[in-house]
């Protein structure tokens, strides 16, 4: 995500885009991408947020046999409206987190492939090593914006009757009255173990599916664009739901669940008590809900940056 001044182009270097395009707003750009970003964003997180509540909840708590039970007891106490607790945090924040994940990535990118490739310009395709490095950069920049909001959405899902928090920025309140700053990054290690390395795997199941599915010489058409998002993040789901359980439990320490003192006391304490399978709690709904989430996140952010920024022809 970095303009070329001297080419008079931009080239596009996010997880979703790394073709090149033509633009005249060049000043313009960041901007744009800024508002694809958020815009597809709050999409994916709409479609996606009921299904994410469920899932919370089987990981965070035990009361709950399986997933149609935890649905059925989440719409007889709480209607429609508890599927969607917690959803306004990130759907408002997305744009900065969106903003530090495709800047971040798209920077280290740039400089991985300029150090290797002796300057820019020179319009080869980035390897599977650089798009993993650069995913995994921007995995760790963006803990530090995503941590604190994903921490008040957990604790804003968990609530499953009259709950101590009326809303976000009252969440954000307690904690800090409780916790102090510091509390507002509960779980951050085990977000920071979890992102690292599946926004490195994350890339590259999108850029080898979205090839296989495009003629040479050719745009990403919508079904490759849908079809290559969709995969990436069932994929990236498969390998981090055992660390996304650790990341609720952790998070609702303290605050109505089980007390852990780390990430490792979690872990063991977790299998002990009820096996290794504790660690796949969500795994198919993180499957069910990550191909359409990331299908309209990836599939709208192309289609905004298409009408901002037109390919050449």
């Amino acid at each position: 995500m970095y303009a070329d001044i001297e080419g008079k182009r931009i080239t596009l270097s996010t997880s979703i885009l790394k073709e090149q395009r033509v633009c005249h707003i060049v000043q313009g750009m960041p901007f744009m991408e800024f508002i694809a970003g958020s815009l597809s964003g709050a999409l994916g997180l709409a479609v996606g947020h009921p299904l994410d509540t469920v899932k919370v909840r089987l990981q965070a708590q035990s009361v709950y046999t399986g997933i149609f039970h935890c649905m059925s007891k989440t719409y007889s106490k709480e209607g429609l409206h508890g599927f969607f607790k917690g959803m306004a945090f990130p759907v408002l924040t997305t744009g900065i987190t969106n903003s530090v994940v495709f800047g971040s990535y798209s920077n280290a990118l740039d400089h991985l492939t300029q150090s290797q490739q002796g300057g820019r310009g020179h319009g080869k395709a980035a390897s599977a090593a650089q798009v993993f490095t650069a995913g995994c950069f921007s995995g760790l920049m963006q803990v530090g914006a995503y941590a604190p909001i994903d921490l008040v959405k957990v604790r804003l899902q968990n609530q499953t009757g009259v709950g101590r928090y009326r809303g976000p920025v009252h969440c954000v309140a307690v904690i800090l009255r409780e916790e102090g700053p510091r509390g507002l990054f509960r779980g951050g290690l085990a977000v920071a173990l979890r992102d690292v390395p599946c926004y490195g795997l994350y890339f590259l199941p999108y850029e080898v599916t979205r090839k296989a599915l495009t003629r040479s010489g050719e745009e990403p058409g919508t079904f490759a664009t849908i079809m290559a998002g969709g995969l990436a993040g069932v994929v990236t789901w498969s390998f981090a739901t055992p660390m996304d359980v650790v990341k609720a439990r952790l998070q609702m320490s303290g605050a109505g669940g089980r007390e852990y003192r780390g990430v490792l006391h979690c872990i063991a304490a977790s299998y002990r008590e009820e096996g290794l399978r504790v660690f796949y709690k969500g795994l198919l709904l993180n499957s069910l809900r990550a191909f359409p989430v990331n299908a309209v996140t990836f599939l709208s952010y192309e289609s905004l940056m298409s009408l901002y920024c037109p390919p050449p022809r």
